[in-house]
């Protein structure tokens, strides 16, 4: 694919960067344009730049500074990367914002800080950038207005956040009035610092908040924030903190390239995504902290990749924009706080431009990604996560026993005690047993197969399917994965409990399921949704469906044990605007004959390839043998797992 030429790219190096011809100056020339494209939706004062897109629950004077904010982010990574040459009028741009944002008589004076408010968010940004720039903006402001900058930041102290990532807003901003000499409170920093240690899991990963919240908000704020703090605090000012901090985001820096496809995508799950290449946060902090373990030729393949994915995809748009979306805008991805500068916290995936420019990772030659070296596989059991990677089609995998992005469970009340007291809805982009580097789930309200795709569900005799909403995770080692979850159906109190194994075996995932049902329920079962801008190609036989985009990602299932739905058995969803990923979408999915009450054992065979598939000849790559409670899988090459 080639990226757009609205973005003036220098010629591509293919000597230093002969994965991705991307250098350093790429990404300068992709910050200028991004930059320079803010400036007709400025108000005129600078101080917030109201874009284009649906606004947020927050209102257009919170977003406008959102505007401001984020940008100044990526303004700073410009302006402190080059020493301060730039164009003169990048640095005044800001500066003016500054003194307009912070005058009530501007006319686009910023909303206060108060208690949860959004501007706590932005506020961070603030003064992350603040700091990076101090000797070309801050200490260049005229005294008045660096007093009413720290009045602003100073709605922090004694303030209460949201208690997850919003902690670190307040650290990281208090820091910043520490380091100006303007009051702050030590305790809301310790505190702050202090809580996030109740989050940490081990092996490198944090939950934000309470509850077993995993995306990637680990990397783009759990991991950054605290080393960002570190940065302001300066050397000897962090108390001894910074080395637990630099060796967390070591060892999660070891796994986290098995994330990122050939292609430079990452895996699409979670929230927030409208930030894109924020995700690459944590790549360069491991190498500003001087605690990556990663090779800089790999650092910089990494997230050049990435950044250039999305630019052969139209991110930024022929305006220079990011809009709401993943590719195109696509508000179903989207959160009701997101406004239309929301994106621009993808700022963060340039703090590798504060890196000097002789710095061996913007000098050494790329290296491969994993998937580029090897088919991988990769157990997470932190996150409760598998990770598989095939090298011939570049393609990742993430499979789900661990993250639902729900409060964790209250203490158990006994036998009976509701397993999902507390839970709330589903979201797709967590509740789903499998994610990708080339597919997103259904996500649109009135999607079809929204509760079909990377789901099993027991249906109710009017149709109405289960939802997997609290996850409990039961083993996550080498190439297995198993959790329970709760089904319910209208009209009846039970919930009923659907185990599942996952096992690995190149580009398959076998999934193994253990579902309790009540009389006549049916139970059903969906793989990746596919999406492409032509319609996809579908075809379905006895037990196994199919589902292909016009560039040759296949989606199937394949039945090996217990589905015996006939003829109405397998059968591939569509839908139309419900996929990030483009606006033509099929799920191929399985279904069983009506139940009789109990447990039933299903095994199915889930596929997403670049290959051609032959679902009839995988029907026979895989024997199934079920003994009692145990499950044997036997593959061609000799491998067995018994589940």
């Amino acid at each position: 694919m080639s990226v757009a030429p609205h973005l003036h790219l220098p010629p591509t190096d293919r000597i230093l960067s002969s994965r991705t011809g991307w250098t350093r100056a790429h990404w300068e020339a992709t910050a200028d344009r991004m930059l320079d494209a803010l400036t007709p939706y400025a108000t005129p004062g600078f101080a917030q730049y109201r874009l284009p897109g649906r606004g947020s629950w927050s209102g257009v004077v919170s977003d406008g500074l959102e505007g401001f904010a984020r940008s100044f982010l990526l303004a700073a990574c410009r302006i402190a990367g080059a020493g301060g040459a730039v164009d003169p009028a990048l640095t005044e741009r800001y500066a003016a914002g500054l003194a307009a944002g912070t005058d009530p008589a501007s006319g686009e004076a910023w909303p206060r800080l108060t208690d949860c408010s959004q501007q706590m968010v932005e506020a961070a940004s603030v003064a992350v950038a603040l700091h990076e720039t101090r000797p070309w903006i801050w200490d260049r402001l005229d005294a008045r207005v660096q007093e009413r900058v720290a009045d602003w930041l100073s709605g922090f102290v004694g303030g209460r956040t949201w208690d997850n990532n919003w902690r670190l807003f307040q650290v990281v901003s208090e820091q910043f009035l520490a380091s100006v000499g303007a009051p702050y409170s030590r305790s809301d920093i310790e505190n702050g610092l202090d809580r996030i240690e109740d989050w940490y899991v081990g092996d490198g990963w944090y939950t934000d908040g309470s509850g077993r919240n995993f995306d990637y908000y680990i990397g783009w704020a759990m991991h950054l924030y605290p080393l960002l703090w570190a940065r302001i605090a300066g050397p000897g000012g962090d108390g001894g903190r910074s080395a637990a901090y630099r060796q967390r985001l070591g060892r999660f820096l070891e796994d986290y390239p098995h994330f990122f496809g050939a292609d430079g995508s990452p895996v699409h799950q979670g929230r927030s995504l409208c930030y894109r290449f924020a995700a690459l946060a944590p790549v360069w902090m491991g190498a500003l902290a001087d605690c990556t373990p990663l090779a800089p030729g790999l650092t910089r393949r990494l997230a050049s990749g990435a950044l250039r994915h999305f630019a052969e995809r139209g991110v930024p748009d022929e305006r220079g924009l990011l809009t709401l979306g993943w590719y195109d805008t696509f508000l179903p991805a989207t959160q009701p706080y997101s406004g239309p500068a929301s994106p621009y916290w993808a700022s963060k995936g340039f703090l590798g431009l504060l890196l000097p420019a002789d710095h061996e990772v913007w000098t050494a030659r790329e290296l491969p990604l994993p998937v580029e070296e090897s088919d991988t596989y990769t157990a997470l059991p932190a996150p409760g996560w598998l990770l598989h990677g095939t090298r011939h089609d570049g393609l990742v995998r993430l499979v789900n026993h661990g993250s639902d992005h729900n409060p964790p469970a209250p203490d158990a009340e006994g036998p009976d005690a509701d397993p999902d007291r507390g839970a709330g809805e589903d979201d797709p982009h967590y509740a789903k047993l499998a994610y990708s580097t080339a597919t997103a789930p259904e996500s649109a309200p009135h999607a079809h197969a929204r509760d079909i795709d990377n789901h099993l569900a027991l249906l109710a005799p009017d149709g109405t399917p289960s939802r997997r909403r609290r996850i409990h995770p039961l083993r996550c080692e080498d190439r297995v994965a198993a959790s329970w979850s709760a089904a319910r159906l209208p009209g009846d109190e039970h919930a009923y409990r659907i185990e599942t194994t996952s096992v690995l075996h190149g580009p398959w995932e076998i999934r193994v399921h253990r579902a309790e049902a009540p009389e006549g329920a049916v139970v059903r079962e969906g793989g990746h949704a596919v999406a492409h801008p032509q319609s996809p190609y579908a075809s379905s036989g006895p037990d196994w469906a199919l589902a292909r985009t016009a560039e040759g990602l296949t989606s199937a299932v394949v039945g090996l044990y217990g589905w015996d739905g006939g003829a109405e058995g397998a059968a591939v969803a569509r839908d139309v605007e419900s996929n990030a990923y483009g606006p033509h979408s099929a799920v191929p999915y399985l279904r069983s004959a009506p139940r009789p009450a109990g447990r039933s054992v299903h095994v199915t065979l889930v596929v997403l390839s670049r290959d051609h598939v032959h679902p009839e000849a995988l029907r026979t790559a895989v024997r199934v043998r079920v003994d009692g409670d145990t499950v044997s899988l036997a593959f061609l090459d000799g491998r067995t797992v018994e589940v």
